[in-house]
């Protein structure tokens, strides 16, 4: 496996852990009925302000998961892999990891600096695989 897979493969975990650390939670504050019901209305409960700040990564995660995914996919079916493109995928990693507890915590710059830092990594392994 290429290193860019195994980069995407461990930020699907990171995904699931970032599942893990919001569906919790939000569980014990909303409760089972609501949480598991259609949610055809607005919950009777508002989350709490770090439960809904983990909300808010988890689905940003889902947003950039797919332009790092094509950055990966690019790089491997176009058999483009370099040490560029590598250390461009374990950055991705990193700054993914490091968005959680900066947006959980509410650290203003930061949290967007980080996601700017995951953003231009996945932009600089598809530029790296169309040169």
């Amino acid at each position: 496996m290429t290193p860019e897979l195994t980069a995407l493969a461990l930020a699907g975990l990171l995904q699931v852990g970032q599942y893990a650390l919001f569906a919790i939670p939000a569980n014990l504050q909303l409760g089972t009925g609501y949480t598991s019901s259609p949610r055809d209305r607005p919950p009777s409960r508002q989350l709490s302000l770090r439960t809904a700040r983990l909300q808010r990564a988890l689905t940003n995660h889902f947003e950039a998961l797919v332009l790092f995914t094509l950055a990966v996919v690019v790089v491997t079916l176009g058999n483009q892999s370099s040490a560029v493109t590598q250390y461009a995928a374990y950055i991705y990693l990193a700054a993914r990891v490091l968005y959680v507890p900066a947006y959980a915590f509410g650290l203003r710059p930061w949290r967007s600096a980080i996601w700017a830092v995951g953003f231009f990594a996945s932009l600089t392994m598809i530029v790296a695989a169309l040169i």
